[in-house]
């Protein structure tokens, strides 16, 4: 489905959900390269926030205080080398964002529900700046429902959490996947007619292959 933005004009957006460490940002990477897409992380977008708290000193445990941050802070979209970046005051926190400290306050302000809704708002003025490769949690479920290409990744737990020790980073993943998948806004959950593909065995240049060749399948003309 071709999706109306902003300008009147019509672009795809590809809808790539899925679990912590499921590969979720590599693959809509490559698939958004592929295709010269736009590639937008959303979890970018909530852990600048999370950051934006920290540096504020807001209680990231309370609601009230995150929903009020979320409301006044000043924030633009640009799009630098067919990524999307959500600044905070003109600047745009693209390592500090990846700390212990982040990564641990992060679900707490996800799972408030205002902003939830300030982010759908923003992610979906994405639109503005062409076709889309989107990844998150709730993409093709609560952002963008009405595309037709939406999918959703996986991998065992084990899995996961080897490649986040890879990384370097200590998470809790069992945790995380309760907490997204029970909150009250948006839960994580597989959108109505998405391809669900566990990667456990598969490397990323599988993955994205596979996501590749049904968005192609759908795109060539009948």
């Amino acid at each position: 489905m071709l999706i109306r933005n902003q300008l009147n004009s019509t672009n795809i957006v590809i809808a790539i959900d899925g679990t912590s460490a499921s590969g979720k940002s590599t693959n809509a990477r490559l698939v958004a390269q592929a295709l010269d897409f736009i590639y937008v992380n959303t979890g970018a977008m909530y852990r600048t926030l999370a950051w934006h708290g920290l540096q504020k000193n807001i209680d990231v445990h309370d609601p009230k205080a995150v929903a009020t941050l979320c409301r006044r802070w000043k924030t633009t979209l640009e799009c630098v080398e067919q990524t999307v970046r959500l600044l905070v005051d003109g600047y745009y926190p693209e390592k500090e964002i990846r700390t212990d400290a982040v990564s641990e306050a992060v679900p707490h302000v996800a799972a408030v529900a205002q902003v939830r809704r300030w982010m759908k708002e923003k992610q979906r003025e994405c639109l503005r700046f062409g076709n889309l490769v989107m990844e998150g949690r709730d993409i093709g479920t609560n952002v963008f429902p009405e595309t037709d290409f939406k999918f959703y990744l996986d991998a065992s737990l084990a899995e996961r959490a080897k490649r986040r020790a890879a990384e370097g980073v200590q998470e809790n993943l069992a945790a995380r996947d309760r907490r997204d998948s029970q909150r009250a806004s948006a839960p994580l959950m597989i959108a109505l007619g998405a391809v669900v593909i566990d990667n456990s065995n598969l490397t990323p240049e599988q993955t994205s292959a596979m996501i590749l060749e049904r968005v192609r399948a759908k795109l060539k003309p009948a």
